[in-house]
């Protein structure tokens, strides 16, 4: 697929997502996404087994605007029977939302790197990565509130899991700035950076450190660390004894041990591509 709103590339087993609409501070337009969910539900997700961990990053002062104001007009201009009119707003509305799943169930860590303003949108896609990482100048809005609505596409049912939930109601309430010194503190980003260079070339590092472990491993940490989220504790630790019945005899620690043994790099193979039937 050739993709019109970021740029792919793929080096050293990482893969780069990088946004290319700068001069529409990279809102997000009808092909975005559908673009974004091809990229990790099939790219990265299925077609290309070297990839073993993902980068989010933007061109521009500002990662994203959110949402491209021509979808809005989209929908205002729809005509038609109300009923059936709303079937087809909750489709399209459930797609978009399966655009940033494909984000959180992507079986490879995915590491945002942000600049300037991550607004409406980019708060709801940002939220369905691992890690967020983030420029001095970065500012992060829920900014549905001032359009008369709620933000739909996954803001308000992540972000209370990765920072106070009371802060997530002022910031869906109010729509203020939150600024990356706050979103560092509150826990929302890892790392803030003076420069977006110095920005990428850390989260580059981290992606590539991330890239030298067993991918099975970090497949298996990801799935866990996820369903532990939504489910009880007695829960996830019996899926954990389940997933680690299944998969720890294979061929990684065995390897591990070998190269710490060895006093080398460990090797290990890709995990492999396809649907998986």
């Amino acid at each position: 697929m050739t993709y019109t709103t970021f740029d792919f590339s793929v080096a050293d087993q990482v893969a780069h997502v990088r946004f290319n609409r700068p001069d529409k501070r990279n809102a997000m337009n009808r092909a975005f996404w559908e673009e974004i969910r091809h990229v990790f539900a099939v790219e990265i997700g299925r077609q290309r087994a070297d990839v073993r961990v993902a980068v989010i990053s933007s061109t521009g002062p500002h990662f994203t605007a959110g949402m491209d104001l021509s979808v809005f007009a989209d929908v205002v201009a729809d005509s038609g029977d109300p009923a059936r009119r709303r079937e087809r707003f909750r489709r399209g509305l459930l797609a978009y939302q399966d655009s940033f799943t494909a984000i959180e169930k992507c079986r490879v860590p995915v590491l945002a790197a942000i600049q300037g303003g991550c607004i409406g949108g980019g708060v709801d896609m940002v939220s369905a990565c691992d890690m967020r990482y983030c420029t001095q100048d970065a500012f992060f809005v829920v900014k549905e509130i001032d359009l008369g609505m709620v933000a739909d596409v996954g803001t308000l049912q992540r972000l209370p899991h990765l920072m106070p939930p009371g802060l997530v109601r002022e910031l869906a309430y109010t729509g203020r700035n939150l600024a990356a010194d706050e979103a560092q503190r509150c826990g929302l980003v890892n790392r803030v950076y003076d420069t977006q260079a110095a920005m990428l070339d850390d989260v580059m590092a981290i992606a590539r450190a991330i890239a030298a472990k067993s991918p099975l491993a970090i497949y298996g940490s990801k799935e866990m660390i996820n369903y532990t989220r939504d489910h009880s504790v007695d829960e996830a630790l019996n899926y954990m004894s389940v997933w680690n019945a299944a998969f720890i005899q294979g061929e990684d620690m065995p390897e591990a041990f070998r190269a710490m043994q060895e006093k080398r790099p460990p090797r290990f193979k890709d995990l492999a591509a396809g649907d998986g039937l």
